[in-house]
């Protein structure tokens, strides 16, 4: 008797697209809170005395936390049910919301920050391993799409009602809008998505979560701190090699053991492995791109918060019509030309607007944010369906936990390393001749601390320095992120596998896949 596999029956079943409706709703949650910190952050900067390192940590936190622990989150929705552990990871998130709204100083706002983190690991790998589990390879590019096009859209929304709570609240508020949006995210889980689990997974291996944390952790702190205390200074230099040390324990413990948490076989798959990273280098853009602009636009442009949240819509818009866009094209084209073209028009973009000068409108912002905003929709879109078709069926949460630990390990390290370029690049630029010391040293803190000094000293020659400065180091963080782009084009068009991803058939699985879906049916 012919076996029936489980993608067969949940594709016969139309509940499956309210189901999607609940992983909409999810993502939602977390695409809204990822850009609402950020044009929040010279507010809280200005009213919190945060440094350039402390709002880099306020985003790190959250993500070296998400990064390290996606992994055995995949897994725990894998054995557990993914529904349970999504909104577990929900609830969470809600309440890493609640003590960030209540914060009274920095270090709590980054104590909010990584409980965020916690419950982002369990949200977002479990929401995109469902989608294998309820739709068929002719059905996933369409549900990817969707899944991806719901966290873009969270993306603009973020800027834009953050704005507005700052413009009529305190700071917290945009901690608080969580709330009523986690709700819904719960509500839409336990009412519309159906259980699925794998309890033949692997169990979370305590110690390989422990050297990913720890690894991470050691990686990012050291490159915030690098600009500060010398990229020679000898804690920096330690927390390097433990870094490295700890990176490759895990690497050879996930390799000797009988079932690893971190599958190592996944990345032997071409196909999984160039558009993960491709995948990956687009979340480091982005992720660095969005640490800098909020400031340019407040400090240097001048914009209040709601302002430079309607600034920000060109990119979001962007990356919404080229989302959407991708799969035609990835149908006629493949997939090797789309992500190639995508990250060529990504570097175009990065690299034009390394041309900006204190002196440029907005208008010129706008344009490279339009462009820039394409290039992240026609690459981010048709890699993460690639990467997601190589994954083994009965590997869905920790393989697509992989792929998102990768992503946001571009993010965390794009927010990190790129932050710290132009912390560098701002304080050694900045002229504070005729400040006292401390009133110089605050002022090359971040551009905001430096406006603040300039009005209380009533220097206008500083506010034209700091705003040179930071101009001139978002131009070398741009510039890095076009010669990266550019770089990933070149070895996407050599290398990435080229099959249209709408026409494959079961019979078309890679061979991580076929076997895989076998296996589930017997």
């Amino acid at each position: 008797m012919a076996t029936v596999t489980h993608s067969d029956e949940t594709r016969l079943d139309p509940r499956r697209w309210w189901a999607l409706g609940a992983l909409v709703a999810s993502m939602l949650v977390l695409g809204f809170d990822t850009t609402i910190l950020n044009v929040a952050l010279p507010t809280m900067a200005e009213q919190l005395g945060a440094t350039t390192s402390q709002q880099q940590w306020m985003a790190d936190a959250y993500v070296v936390v998400f990064a390290s622990l996606m992994l055995p989150a995949g897994l725990l929705g894998d054995r557990f049910g993914r529904r349970r552990m999504l909104v577990t990871g929900l609830v969470i998130f809600l309440g890493g919301s609640v003590i960030g709204a209540l914060a009274g100083d920095v270090h709590w706002v980054i104590a909010a920050r990584t409980v965020m983190g916690v419950g982002a690991a369990l949200v977002m790998p479990l929401a995109m391993s469902v989608l294998p589990s309820l739709f068929g390879p002719g059905e996933r590019t369409r549900a990817v799409g969707i899944v991806s096009a719901a966290s873009a859209l969270g993306l603009p929304l973020g800027p834009i009602i953050g704005g507005w709570l700052l413009n009529h609240f305190w700071w917290g508020s945009v901690f608080l809008i969580n709330v009523p949006m986690v709700a819904i995210g719960v509500a839409a889980c336990v009412f519309l998505l159906p259980e699925t689990s794998d309890p033949a997974s692997p169990k979370v291996d305590v110690l390989s979560t422990v050297l990913t944390a720890t690894g991470l952790g050691a990686l990012i702190y050291a490159i915030i701190e690098a600009p500060d205390r010398g990229w020679g200074d000898p804690l920096v230099l330690v927390l390097f090699t433990l870094a490295v040390v700890l990176v490759g324990a895990l690497v050879l413990r996930e390799r000797q053991v009988e079932r690893p948490m971190l599958d190592m076989k996944l990345l032997t798959h071409r196909g999984f492995l160039l558009n993960a990273a491709a995948a990956t280098l687009v979340m480091f853009v982005l992720s660095g791109l969005m640490f800098v602009l909020p400031p340019y636009l407040q400090a240097v442009l001048g914009n209040d918060a709601f302002g430079t949240g309607l600034r920000m819509l060109p990119m979001m818009g962007g990356l919404i019509i080229a989302a959407r866009a991708a799969q035609p094209l990835v149908e006629r084209f493949g997939a090797r030309a789309v992500v190639a073209a995508g990250l060529v028009v990504l570097a175009f973009a990065a690299l034009l607007g390394s041309r900006t000068t204190v002196h440029d409108g907005y208008g010129f912002t706008a344009l490279w944010l339009s462009v820039a905003g394409l290039g992240f929709g026609f690459s981010v879109v048709p890699s993460m369906d690639g990467a997601l078709a190589a994954l083994p069926a009965n590997r869905a949460g920790s393989g697509s936990g992989l792929l998102m630990t990768l992503r946001q390990v571009g993010g965390a390290i794009g927010i990190a390393l790129l932050g710290s370029l132009l912390a560098g690049a701002f304080r050694d630029r900045l002229d504070t001749t005729g400040l006292p010391a401390p009133l110089g040293h605050t002022a090359g803190e971040s551009v905001v601390a430096a406006h603040l000094v300039a009005d209380k000293t009533g220097s206008t020659h500083l506010i034209a320095s700091a705003n040179a400065s930071y101009v001139h180091g978002m131009g070398l963080v741009l510039m890095v992120c076009g010669i990266a782009a550019l770089a990933t084009a070149l070895l996407a068009a050599a290398l990435l596998p080229n099959t249209p991803t709408a026409h494959r058939s079961e019979g078309d699985e890679s061979p991580a896949v076929a076997p895989a879906t076998a296996d589930a049916g017997q």
